[in-house]
């Protein structure tokens, strides 16, 4: 089983390129499912047929399913939601505060892709390709289990009250399930699609830092809609054109050199034609893949923990990529170490053995953070 999920900027065509990948996988006899967690419900559109909830045929080999996320609240949380608004309102909470302190930013979310878990789990696929809602949501996802264990536990008396206890555990316990699935190098990598520009480029450079602190492989880019090369023609449409895909080629460049991305970074020209059904779209696959497999990138995401022992205590390195310009911040809080990059905040637990150690200093390259900690006197 692979899981593949596609992400990126509103707007820059990741439905497009997931849907057009599934439709590959599928025509190369893998049994595939592509599933949308994205609101703006464009899968239905890209695919030429109309999704639900529930995987439907599109082609031989070929499924799709359309996530209502309201949907997936109504039906997999209700029950939660009871109990904690109950045992919360035992603690002394007003009945309404306690049901307005149970609906949780991001639930929608979370309850899709706990769906995508279960389809993945569950399902005769061999594939499962995932077109995700825009990165800034998908990261803000990947924060809100760490965010609400932490508010819940600052409730006066929840360690007293067995039932909050029982429903706290239950909500960690699936989230840590999910969080495996997505940390799983081998089966889950992350595809980000850009537009080639400079602002785009800029969000995918600090979206590969977030995954990478969060522990998630990135085995890809995609930089969609480059601007056909006019060869040999002449005129103001030419010129224009000449001078627009040169800048774009200026973008692509400063991103293969940046030392960010591996070498798996395609291309794909823009389409007169807006793609629609399997057929267009596998003309797009054609052009992004040729007669590689669609499955095969190069994971950027190195281990997270390196640690070398130097004369006076040791060198932690913490893997991931730092563009020159991102805004670092590194604090000690207890065992762990508080690592937060471009406003992306991850506590990291140190290694009991390097726990006694005092940290003095650090210092970053593009390959991560190199921490040192001094041996205790």
């Amino acid at each position: 089983m692979r899981v593949l999920l596609f992400t990126g900027k509103g707007g820059v065509g990741k439905t497009t390129l997931a849907a057009a990948t599934g439709a590959l996988l599928a025509r190369r006899g893998r049994k595939t499912l592509v599933v949308s967690t994205d609101p703006a419900h464009s899968l239905s559109d890209a695919l030429g047929v109309r999704l639900a909830d529930e995987p439907s045929e599109v082609d031989e080999l070929l499924y799709g399913a359309q996530l209502g996320a309201r949907a997936l609240v109504d039906d997999v949380w209700n029950s939660l939601r009871r109990e904690l608004a109950s045992a919360l309102a035992g603690l002394g909470l007003d009945a309404l505060d306690a049901e307005e302190l149970t609906v949780l930013p991001g639930v929608d979310e979370l309850s899709a892709l706990s769906r995508v878990q279960r389809l993945a789990d569950e399902g005769p696929w061999e594939n499962v390709v995932v077109d995700c809602g825009p990165t800034a949501d998908t990261l803000r996802l990947l924060a809100l289990p760490e965010a609400v264990a932490g508010y819940l536990r600052r409730l006066p008396g929840w360690r007293s009250s067995t039932r909050v206890t029982r429903s706290v555990e239950r909500f960690a316990a699936h989230v840590e399930s999910l969080r495996a699935l997505l940390t799983d190098h081998e089966t889950t990598t992350v595809r980000l699609v850009l537009t080639p520009e400079r602002v785009v480029a800029a969000e995918t450079r600090r979206t590969l830092t977030a995954l990478a602190l969060r522990g998630i492989a990135v085995d890809g880019i995609v930089v969609n809609r480059m601007m056909p090369a006019p060869g040999w023609w002449r005129g103001t449409a030419a010129s224009w054109l000449r001078t627009r895909r040169a800048q774009q080629e200026d973008v692509v460049a400063e991103l293969r050199h940046s030392g960010l991305v591996g070498s798996t970074l395609r291309t794909i020209d823009h389409r007169a034609v807006e793609p629609v059904g399997v057929e267009a779209l596998l003309e797009i696959a054609d052009e992004l893949y040729g007669e590689t497999n669609p499955l095969v990138g190069e994971p950027t995401t190195t281990t997270l923990l390196q640690t070398t022992e130097v004369d006076d205590g040791f060198l932690l390195r913490i893997g991931m990529p730092l563009a020159k310009d991102s805004e670092v911040a590194l604090a000690r809080v207890d065992d762990d170490l508080a690592v937060t990059v471009d406003g992306f905040r991850r506590l990291v637990a140190l290694p009991e053995p390097l726990r006694p150690y005092t940290l003095t200093g650090a210092e970053s390259d593009a390959r991560g953070l190199v921490v040192h900690l001094e041996r205790p006197e």
